[in-house]
């Protein structure tokens, strides 16, 4: 079967003729343990009640004819089939209704005396014998009937027939109940194969509907956290990708002008010529390697050295190279991978120095009340223009430059980036707030080791 919902029905259906068939065969056997003991039960009673009607007949020695005298008496007056037998198996007397039932087929219930003599009946105990309208046909009847599981349902069919058709209801039923519940679970598994095949064949806008709280519906609910996930990083790559090919354009053209004017150049242009190249090769590696970097960022293939980092440290010696002032204690120590956090405090302070002016301030804090554990901050601060109220959550977008300071200041915009990527990366963010007296303060909070 190449259905699933055949398959999960086809198990159900088949556990379900197991478990009838299991059930009816122990249903049977416990009628069977039943009868025996009911028999056993009627012989004991018998026995008693032909033991105290025994004591009332003749010896066996007495003429047959009192003997087959006192048996009618006792058999008219206790309205009960009664049939008598000589040791040596000779019918001594046999009442009217005994022989008629004998004929219908009954079986009798016997008695032996110590003189050998045998007392038939077909009906017990003196409990039958005071139900005075009752003869030992309506007592054979009900007895077949205690045999017979659910004898309405199969009246004057043989025993069993009863149990085995009400097995067979109960399997169709169950059966025809159960359809309806598989198909309508592998409807929900079928919807969520044919929205995971439009995700792959390119719609990556395709979303799956979650109904329920099952286990299906937390599939369908993970496929579209994924697919939004996988949405978000092939546009990110797409956007990556185009505005890359765009800055790679400025460098190399510059680039080309200035090899196609070395020819004719004099030597003092000559040396202008060959610095502007090896700016824009400066420019052209640097953009590479960002690139790069926000790729693998963005699909999480840097794994991260939990090691760990005392960021004081690494801020003095980041901060040393663009002469900023460090201010900040000592404990302020993350988990986390000392090459990247290094250079997200170099991103945050070179982007300091080119936009903010000269005057560049570094201060590191611990906060050990903070809700959810101790919180470490790297505040970055400068005196620039600041940045516009639409602009502040923009800055961090890849690619993204504030208008007119790409042409005084150059960069392409990716720093910033690649600070809210790495923060992320390691449980924590990268805001912009104002700083008093005018100027920006880059924030980026870490959770403490």
């Amino acid at each position: 079967m190449k259905s699933l919902y055949l398959r999960i029905y086809a198990t159900v259906v088949v556990v379900l003729l197991l478990f009838a068939l299991i059930s009816g065969w122990a249903l049977e056997r416990h009628l069977d343990q039943e009868s025996v003991r009911n028999e056993q039960v009627v012989s004991e009673r018998l026995g008693a009640w032909a033991e105290l009607l025994g004591h009332s007949l003749p010896g066996a020695d007495a003429p047959a004819d009192v003997q087959a005298a006192a048996v009618r008496d006792w058999s008219l007056r206790l309205r009960v089939p009664l049939a008598l037998d000589a040791a040596n198996g000779e019918r001594i007397f046999a009442s009217d209704s005994f022989i008629r039932r004998s004929a219908e087929g009954l079986k009798p219930f016997t008695y032996r005396f110590d003189d050998g003599r045998t007392l038939s009946t077909m009906r017990f105990g003196p409990r039958g014998a005071r139900r005075g309208g009752e003869g030992a046909e309506e007592r054979a009847r009900r007895g077949a009937n205690l045999a017979q599981p659910w004898p309405l349902l199969a009246p004057g069919l043989p025993r069993g027939t009863g149990l085995a058709i009400v097995l067979v209801v109960l399997f169709i039923a169950v059966a025809a109940g159960a359809y309806p519940v598989v198909r309508r679970l592998t409807r929900r598994l079928e919807a969520l194969k044919q929205g995971v095949e439009q995700f792959g064949a390119g719609a990556f806008g395709q979303r799956v509907e979650v109904a329920g709280a099952d286990e299906v519906a937390a599939l369908a609910s993970s496929f579209n956290v994924a697919a939004e996930r996988i949405e978000a990083l092939v546009h990110s790559h797409r956007t990556l990708l185009a505005n890359a090919s765009h800055e790679l354009r400025s460098p190399l053209a510059r680039m080309r002008m200035a090899v196609s004017m070395l020819d004719e150049a004099t030597p003092e242009q000559r040396a202008r010529l060959k610095a502007e190249i090896d700016k824009n090769v400066a420019e052209l590696d640097g953009l590479v390697e960002e690139v790069l970097l926000a790729s693998r960022l963005d699909v999480a293939e840097i794994p991260l050295h939990r090691d760990s980092v005392d960021l004081l440290a690494v801020a003095a010696e980041e901060a040393a190279r663009v002469g900023a002032h460090v201010d900040g204690g000592r404990g302020v120590v993350v988990d986390g991978d000392e090459r990247l956090l290094r250079r997200a405090i170099r991103n945050l302070l070179e982007n300091a120095q080119r936009y903010g002016g000269g005057e560049v301030e570094l201060v590191l804090a611990r906060d050990d009340t903070a809700r959810g554990g101790a919180r470490v901050t790297v505040q970055v601060c400068d005196r620039g223009p600041g940045v516009p109220a639409e602009m502040r959550e923009r800055i961090f977008e890849p690619f993204f430059r504030m208008p007119g300071h790409a042409e005084q200041t150059g960069g392409v915009g990716l720093g910033l980036a690649l600070v809210k990527q790495i923060a992320a990366r390691h449980g924590g963010s990268v805001r912009w707030e104002a700083r008093e007296g005018g100027g920006s303060r880059f924030v980026m909070d870490l959770p403490a080791a």
